[in-house]
């Protein structure tokens, strides 16, 4: 076990290192901050004044090494146009997306599970049917256009939740059944797969035949063995979700990281930018390696194998 949590930590350090290598190296190819920050018609050497305070003059080697000891200690500088630091800008919006994601992910499940052991169950008939098709309904239909269809009929057309905003439970209703629909259809396919694998097992056949219920079978044996694998996609998803919910947040002018990420882009702050990217990228990093870490504790077969 100590083996194999030495060879997980250092595979993810591996991947923090790679990701923030990359980020460093994406956000200066989009171009000159200074010129940004300067006022039209100032001249070179104000420019250059910029660059200077900015520490943009340096060499690459030692913006990077700058910016690898920044990762180290979570200190990503301030952030060029909204002057504070990216720490604390990237910690003020968090708790907000995590709320967001939270109902999403409540809805994805509430849907998800239930119908995906329907399906299993009924597999072949009209039940399966209408589960694979809201499946593929959620695989298919992208976040924004639900989004802007529950917009005009929700808010425009019926007035029976705001347009946009946060403060009450209503705020949440629209952007977490937008931003968990996919994730919604992800669990319905996970759980319907790994039912029907169990349900035609041996083991599951000499159940039935001792007169086991049909409920226990379902629920004691099939769904019992959807939990770890329902377990590691919920806990990846909830990371990817706060990530992914861009756009989403910007429909319904949600102040999460996502919305937060993408004002970062267009003002070409790149501290900021490299500061949401590593820290969100390190929570996936996290997530994952506590879950290699439980998968090993659950099934030791695991770290016999990775």
């Amino acid at each position: 076990m100590r083996t194999y949590f030495l060879r997980r930590l250092l595979y993810s350090f591996i991947t923090l290192f790679v990701l923030a290598t990359t980020i460093f190296g994406l956000v200066r190819l989009t171009g000159d901050p200074a010129i940004l920050l300067t006022p039209e018609g100032a001249t070179e050497l104000e420019r250059i004044q910029i660059r200077e305070d900015l520490g943009l003059n340096e060499t690459l080697l030692s913006q990077f090494g700058r910016f690898i000891s920044e990762v180290a200690t979570l200190d990503f500088g301030t952030s060029f146009h909204l002057g504070q630091s990216v720490t604390d800008v990237y910690f003020d919006r968090l708790p907000n997306s995590i709320l967001l994601v939270t109902v999403a992910m409540a809805f994805a499940l509430a849907l998800g599970i239930p119908a995906g052991i329907i399906s299993a169950i009924y597999n072949g008939r009209w039940m399966d049917f209408a589960a694979k098709s809201l499946a593929l309904t959620g695989m298919s239909i992208p976040g924004f256009v639900m989004a802007l269809t529950m917009m005009f009929f929700f808010s425009v057309k019926f007035s029976w939740l705001p347009t946009f905003g946060i403060g009450t439970w209503k705020h949440l209703v629209m952007p977490g059944i937008a931003l968990g629909w996919y994730f919604a259809a992800s669990t319905l396919r996970l759980v319907r797969s790994t039912m029907l694998d169990v349900l035609s097992s041996d083991y599951v056949k000499l159940a039935r035949l001792k007169g086991v219920k049909e409920r226990r079978v379902v629920m004691r044996h099939a769904f019992a063995n959807v939990l770890i694998p329902l377990i590691s996609l919920t806990g990846v998803n909830f990371v990817v979700m706060i990530n992914a919910a861009t756009i989403v947040e910007v429909i319904f002018v949600w102040p999460g990281l996502g919305s937060l990420l993408l004002e970062a882009v267009g003002e070409r702050d790149f501290p900021l930018v490299q500061g949401i990217v590593v820290m969100s990228g390190t929570l996936i990093i996290i997530t994952n390696f506590l879950i290699d870490i439980v998968y090993a504790w659950v099934d030791p077969r695991i770290r016999l194998t990775r």
